[in-house]
């Protein structure tokens, strides 16, 4: 049956006042669907679960309406903040995908660029939600809603046309015409392009690179680009404007990295436009549905990888919080375990928390290498995943050492106004 030709409020229209939707990960989320349901002020119960919104929709200030999200954003804060019904899910990004299996909403929304064929090329983001849209899509009881827009790229899966979805499987299809969310680089810290120098170290010819959102993984990503090196794969589930000017450099080359041999793999992309005009139509990345690009096993797979990522704080045992501290959802885990548990098995690749030695300034200063974490804290990555933490003051290289020996070389890398209680800590421990 063909779909239902439309536009934004009256697909919004089409769910009821109570009623459960499914959205993806930040760029995955269709824009001008959720404005428009954010028109509606009927709602009774609105269940809505996702992931890293990218604007705080008026739709989640309704009464009667609430979000479950699986990546707290700064949308995400300022919602709960505000006193709205806007709740996390635990889980990884590899477990995005059979958290909302189990939702089984009723109705599923994504947005793509329209494609050759009589496709949706899902442009930006894959993630954990395919096979949930093409079950929609299947099931009488359910509807499945693509918002289009030519703004968008076009993208490559793996193999061609898995990253696309039949416009005539859709029940409900509209047009739309608003220019894709861009996040700007953040301007780097004295610290960070400290810490960036530092992680750099570890990235040698032939590596393949994962790296996380912030001002540390794009400073690292540009020092590669305008140093020396080359011969890199990327195996990443964000790709970012770092990666993209890796590219560029001609320094990206994937051969015989191990897994997906001759093609930079992502799931997601987040970024510049410029970014957006070079994915478009672009061969050399491919977007991969997260189970895939985030299975340890398969990242495994890849010479010499080096993943980097940041984190809030790190006790002397080696435990990181990196979503969770002082009672406050930050972020999520994301990808982050699945690729520090990616590498753990592979003595030429390694996995790096990269963190600031402190927050705050002046007497509040703070050190992030702690005796133990803070009450409130959750843990992200157990010690017995911990393999580097890296700060301005250097690396503390953990794989194979002992409590105390890790408690150790954890303080020689804290700030020095700390070093002395910790290292005295790390004597104390057994």
């Amino acid at each position: 049956m063909a779909p239902i030709l439309t536009t934004a409020d009256e697909a919004a229209a089409a769910l009821r006042r109570r009623d459960t939707l499914g959205l993806g990960l930040g760029p995955g989320i269709p824009h001008a669907f959720l404005q428009a349901l954010g028109r509606r002020t009927d709602w009774e119960d609105l269940v809505v679960g996702g992931a890293l919104l990218l604007d705080a929709y008026e739709l989640f200030t309704r009464p009667g309406v609430s979000y479950r999200s699986g990546f707290f954003g700064p949308a995400e804060r300022v919602l709960q903040a505000a006193g709205h019904q806007v709740e996390h899910v635990p889980g990884g990004f590899r477990q995005f995908g059979p958290i909302l299996q189990a939702f089984r909403p009723r109705v599923m929304a994504a947005q793509g660029a329209p494609d050759a064929g009589g496709t949706v090329n899902l442009s930006l983001h894959v993630g954990g939600t395919l096979k949930e849209l093409l079950a929609a899509a299947r099931e009488p009881d359910r509807l499945l809603v693509l918002e289009v827009n030519p703004n968008l790229p076009r993208t490559r899966g793996l193999p061609p046309g898995s990253n696309r979805i039949p416009l005539e499987v859709a029940d409900i299809v509209f047009e739309a015409d608003h220019e894709p969310f861009e996040l700007p680089e953040p301007e780097a810290t004295e610290a960070e392009q400290a810490i960036a120098r530092v992680a750099s170290g570890f990235v040698h010819d032939g590596s393949t690179l994962q790296t996380g959102i912030g001002a540390v993984p794009s400073m690292v990503a540009s020092r590669l680009a305008e140093g020396p090196g080359g011969d890199y794969g990327i195996h990443s589930e964000m790709f970012t404007d770092g990666l993209r000017r890796l590219h560029q450099a001609g320094k990206v080359t994937n051969a015989g990295k191990g897994a997906f041999d001759g093609v930079s793999v992502t799931t997601f992309a987040l970024g510049s436009a410029e970014l957006y005009r070079w994915l478009d139509d672009n061969d050399e990345v491919a977007f991969l549905p997260v189970d895939v690009v985030n299975d340890p096993d398969v990242i495994g797979r890849n010479r010499a990888m080096v993943s980097i990522n940041g984190a809030l704080a790190v006790d002397l045992y080696g435990q990181v919080a990196a979503d969770h501290v002082a009672g406050m959802q930050v972020s999520g885990v994301g990808g982050h375990e699945d690729f520090v548990a990616g590498t753990e098995l592979r003595l030429d690749s390694h996995s790096l928390i990269c963190v600031p030695s402190t927050l705050g300034s002046g007497s509040a200063t703070r050190s992030r290498i702690v005796m133990a974490l803070p009450a409130g804290a959750v843990v992200s990555t157990p010690r017995h995943h911990l393999d580097v933490v890296v700060t301005e003051h250097g690396a503390a290289e953990l794989r194979g050492l002992t409590v105390r020996e890790r408690a150790r070389a954890l303080a020689a890398v804290a700030h020095p106004d700390f070093r002395d209680e910790l290292a005295a800590a790390a004597e104390a421990l057994h």
